[in-house]
């Protein structure tokens, strides 16, 4: 159906290439001229001022969530007027004993347009829906897992 590019690249530059020190900097270019400098985990001897690609597995599964979840209460009426969501990825060995994402938790904080709050029972279906309708989501075996307020 469609495709999505994005290109790396990485220099070793003047630095010895031994494990403890070579840069794990490298640039992620998502063409249309968006350019991120991305690094390892600090644990992972990244520096800790650049995005991981930890953080940015955790930071598109929510986006994804979040863009399907404005799509399906938009097509139902309901009204948004913001949405904000401090997802936490779990880095844990799974069952192979090899270091994986094992759940991703998001705690979305919506405020909806005045007269147009869902019932919890309803926002309940439209996170479910959200959540079964998400393109990432299917494509991962991670659990997601949606905190709402009560």
């Amino acid at each position: 159906m469609s495709e999505h590019i994005a290109t790396l690249s990485w220099e070793r530059g003047e630095t010895a290439f031994d494990y403890k020190s070579y840069s794990r900097n490298h640039n992620w270019d998502f063409g249309s001229g968006v350019t991120v400098t991305a690094s390892a985990a600090e644990q992972f001897l990244g520096d800790p001022e650049q995005i991981d690609p930890e953080q940015a597995f955790v930071a598109s599964l929510a986006s994804c969530h979040m863009l399907t979840f404005l799509a399906i209460c938009s097509m139902s009426k309901i009204t948004i007027e913001s949405y904000k969501d401090r997802a936490v990825g779990h880095l844990a060995k799974n069952e192979a004993g090899k270091l994986v994402i094992t759940r991703v938790d998001l705690y979305p904080e919506i405020v909806f347009a005045e007269g147009s709050a869902p019932s919890q029972k309803m926002l309940e279906r439209l996170h479910h829906k959200a959540h079964a309708d998400c393109f990432l989501a299917n494509s991962v075996t991670c659990e997601i897992v949606t905190h709402l307020p009560k």
